[in-house]
């Protein structure tokens, strides 16, 4: 089985790169490794979605940038062959949108969607990420980057178990 890791960002406003919190979960051998959350700084001290996950300026305002934040997380990302997210294309774009506003390179890896994989693997609709944690009974507490990122592993550990393979 492959190093990878799940990723999960929430952000502040419409910006793709307002991310003000970051969860990452490290899988090695079928199990969880490492757990890492920060939140982060944003650009701008606009937040649109408090509603959605609660963090609000006020919570940020002494957290770092992202740049800081990405050092620390990149860091640990090195080895990982894939990173999984849920409804990827979201976060991948987060993640592109933050290190071409702070001059970083983007990370090399691929990212394995979890919406996909939920689909392909058990055909199951709806696919928001509670929708898929309620049939694989992981627990959730939805929109909070640190256990976004762990059900987004544990949905990939899950088809792991059931027979797929990164790259198949």
């Amino acid at each position: 089985m492959t190093r990878f890791a799940a990723i999960d960002f929430e952000t502040a406003n419409n910006a793709r790169d307002s991310a003000c919190a970051l969860g990452v979960v490290i899988v090695e051998h079928g199990r969880v490794v490492d757990r890492l959350y920060a939140l982060i700084r944003p650009p701008t001290r606009e937040f649109l979605f408090t509603h959605i996950h609660g963090l609000s300026w006020n919570d940020v305002k002494g957290a770092q940038g992202f740049d800081a934040v990405w050092a620390d997380m990149a860091r640990e990302l090195a080895g990982v062959v894939f990173l999984a997210a849920h409804n990827a294309p979201f976060d991948k774009g987060v993640l592109g949108a933050c290190c071409a506003t702070y001059g970083l390179a983007a990370p090399a890896q691929s990212f394995v969607c979890t919406v996909q994989l939920a689909r392909a693997q058990w055909a199951i609709r709806p696919t928001k990420l509670p929708d898929v944690c309620n049939y694989l009974g992981i627990d959730l507490r939805h929109h909070q980057a640190d256990s976004d990122a762990e059900a987004c592993a544990r949905i990939v550990m899950a088809a792991q178990a059931a027979g797929w393979c990164y790259g198949a």
